[in-house]
Parts: C-alpha cells; structure tokens; sequence
C-alpha cells in the first residue's frame, strides 16, 4: 500500500476512536449488502470501532491504490489508521470481531 496510514480525509469519514472497519462496496453487489449489516452491527456492539462503507466506483484513485480488486472489501484499521487485516467476501460477525482484537 502507498500512502501510508488511513485517514478521514482519504476514506471521507471520521476513524473510530479504537478501530475502524472500511468496507469497499459497489452498487450491485449483493454480497455488500449483508457485508454492510454485518460491519455495522459489530461497530454497534464494540466501543470505539467505526463502520465506514465507500463506494469503490466513486473513489477509483483509493481502490487502485489499496489494490482493490473485487467487492465487498473490508479493512481493519487500527487507531492509527494502518490496514491490520484485509477480507474479500462477505465476512462472519465472529471473523470481523477476532480481526478487531489484532486491531485493538
């Protein structure tokens, strides 16, 4: 990855105070959908984590960058904003919250 760290200025949203799950999504990806539920729910249940949903179609510059290459894409950040995990598909809620402890 180029560019070092994540920041709200390159993902457009405010970094959760302990981690952050950055999913990459486009619009007729089903996948996504369930992704999206599921991100969201583990930010809800853990102190700290943000969900932040991007629109790969929309930010290519990031995508290429972070080599995107197919969605749903999901990102763990730490506080910091470096990648510490990196998923392809749809994810387990058990998956994302075992991701967030290398996180934390």
């Amino acid at each position: 990855m180029r560019g070092g760290p994540l920041d709200a200025a390159r993902i457009g949203a405010e970094l959760g105070e302990r981690a952050t799950l950055v999913q990459f999504s486009s619009a007729f990806c089903q996948p996504c959908r369930a992704t999206r539920r599921t991100l969201a729910e583990v930010a809800r249940m853990v102190d700290g984590v943000a969900h932040v949903e991007i629109d790969a179609e929309a930010h290519l510059t990031l995508v290429r960058e972070l080599e995107i290459s197919r969605t749903p894409t999901v990102l763990v950040l730490d506080a910091a904003g470096r990648i510490v995990r990196r998923a392809i598909g749809q994810p387990r809620t058990v998956d994302v919250v075992a991701a967030l402890g290398q996180a934390m």
